[in-house]
């Protein structure tokens, strides 16, 4: 008997079929992987199958009975546990907090337990590679990394039949993955049954057992992983053949910004480097290296403590990330939800609010001829798939949302282009027309800096390469130099 099967699964929003009739099994002791382009109907179903959205038809049966769940809290309470690919924190509230919230442990007056509590929580978060003592930081200051592993741990302590990782990988370096991968194989021998859901296909070969392919809200193929290599899986998750594009041949123009010597206590010491026109500049490293708070101190969201930089050969201080983009530096964060898009807003509002003053007209009206012809340009551009710029961006795919995070950013018209993990959480097909899109920028001349944990990526779009490691720079790569080898080596800190 099958520990869960999903009979005939219809789900619809409005005019649209998110799920069409899906059968999905799985089984005690399995890891059974789901893919699909962003907006096959993979998080549909998972939504389903949680209890965050109510299915229209079809049946759930769990361990042979069929279950109905009309909230979250049923499917928690049938042992359905999700770790989303971004982070779902109280983010004021302590790790321990949130580890515990809704499952406190308590005294005979009532009182919460701390220290059983915290006794807990440190065997927990050992148990995902977490051996220092967080228990008391807000969960706002640690890195998206570190959140997600706590969301990893908070999953463990629920008393689980399922598990459900979406994407949990997608910020995670490779030590971190490796430590995840060691926690499913050891939830799955305690009977467990894991749905992995991932566009990274390398990790399939390693993890799982059963593969489901999706597209278009129907299944295409439930495959032993064995019996399945990734050129067709590509194939049938995008319904066609996949090329990758050479990139062409550039020049590599004048220097555009200079940072010389930034440093900030704790996160980021004696930076410097260059950017020309027409160069993307990679920065690779493992997660907690500094890469992100450096940009952030570019944009002007961190204060470095020493320090100069130089735009266009002039001497310049960032004061705020508003006086970075009337400078022309544009800056697309690694966590799209919570720094870079408002989800409860349309497609046109997200991509104007950058700009608005270029469409005000008097007494302060919006030209909204204006802002939708700007819209609507990139909705074709970039191949955003909505049925209008009026579409709330809660309500696209992660993919999408990428897409319009990075039209927002583009109709700033920058100087200079900042991408923080641009692809992280995509499916492979969008994966290669944001890289398409890069190469091209850079092809137009834009100097663009791309901070990326997938090493193939800062292999396939980089002219040069900064390595950093605990917030100091362990490798400066040219060209001819950037190789996996040199990089991993750089990452962990061995000099080259």
């Amino acid at each position: 008997m099958a520990l869960l099967e999903m009979k005939n699964i219809k789900k619809s929003y409005g005019g649209v079929k998110a799920l069409k009739g899906i059968e999905f099994s799985l089984e005690r002791r399995e890891c059974h992987a789901l893919v699909g382009e962003n907006g096959a109907g993979k998080s549909t179903l998972i939504k389903c199958l949680t209890g965050a959205t109510k299915m229209d038809s079809g049946k759930i049966i769990l361990e042979g009975k069929e279950i109905v769940l009309n909230s979250p809290r049923d499917g928690l309470e049938n042992g359905i546990n999700a770790v989303y690919q971004e982070p779902m924190i109280y983010p004021q509230l302590s790790v321990v907090e949130n580890l515990f919230i809704g499952k406190e442990l308590r005294n005979v007056d009532g009182s919460i337990n701390w220290k059983i509590e915290k006794r807990r929580a440190l065997e927990l978060l050992r148990r995902v590679g977490i051996k220092e003592n967080i228990l008391d930081y807000p969960m706002e200051e640690l890195s998206t990394a570190f959140q997600q592993l706590v969301l990893i741990a908070k999953a463990l302590l629920f008393t689980a039949k399922i598990i459900i990782f979406d994407e949990p990988t997608a910020i995670l370096t490779e030590q971190e993955t490796s430590r995840l991968f060691n926690i499913i194989i050891d939830l799955k021998n305690q009977g467990l049954g894991i749905i992995y859901i991932s566009h990274r296909l390398e990790e399939l070969e390693v993890i799982a057992d059963r593969i489901t392919i999706m597209r278009d809200g129907e299944v295409k193929g439930t495959f032993l992983q064995r019996e399945i290599n990734r050129d067709k899986i590509i194939e049938l998750m995008a319904g066609k053949h996949i090329l990758e594009k050479k990139k062409k041949e550039k020049s590599i123009g004048r220097t555009v910004l200079e940072v010389k010597n930034y440093s900030k206590e704790k996160l980021f010491k004696n930076i410097t480097f260059d950017l020309k026109e027409g160069e993307i500049l990679g920065f690779s490293g493992l997660v907690g290296a500094g890469r992100s708070e450096l940009m952030q101190a570019i944009f002007g969201i961190i204060h470095p403590e020493e320090g100069e930089l130089f735009f266009q050969n002039k001497p310049t201080e960032i004061l705020d990330p508003e006086h970075a983009v009337k400078m022309g530096i544009a800056y697309l964060p690694e966590d799209r939800s919570s720094q870079g898009l408002f989800l409860n807003f349309s497609i046109i509002e997200n991509i104007r609010i950058s700009i608005l003053d270029r469409f005000k007209k008097s007494f302060g009206f919006i030209d909204e001829e204006s802002s939708f012809n700007l819209a609507n340009n990139y909705l074709k551009l970039l191949e955003i798939k909505a049925p209008s710029v009026f579409t709330k961006v809660k309500n696209l795919s992660g993919g999408n949302q990428q897409k319009v995070l990075l039209s927002k950013w583009l109709a700033v018209n920058p100087r200079i282009l900042i991408l923080d993990e641009p692809t992280r959480g995509v499916d492979v097909a969008v994966k290669a027309e944001i890289h398409d899109l890069i190469i091209n920028l850079s092809l137009q001349g834009m100097p663009i800096i791309v901070v990326s944990s997938e090493l193939p990526e800062i292999l396939k779009l980089s002219d040069r390469v900064i390595v950093m490691h605990e917030g100091e720079v362990t490798g400066v790569f040219e060209k001819e130099e950037i190789n996996e080898k040199n990089l991993i080596k750089a990452g962990i800190g061995e000099n080259t």
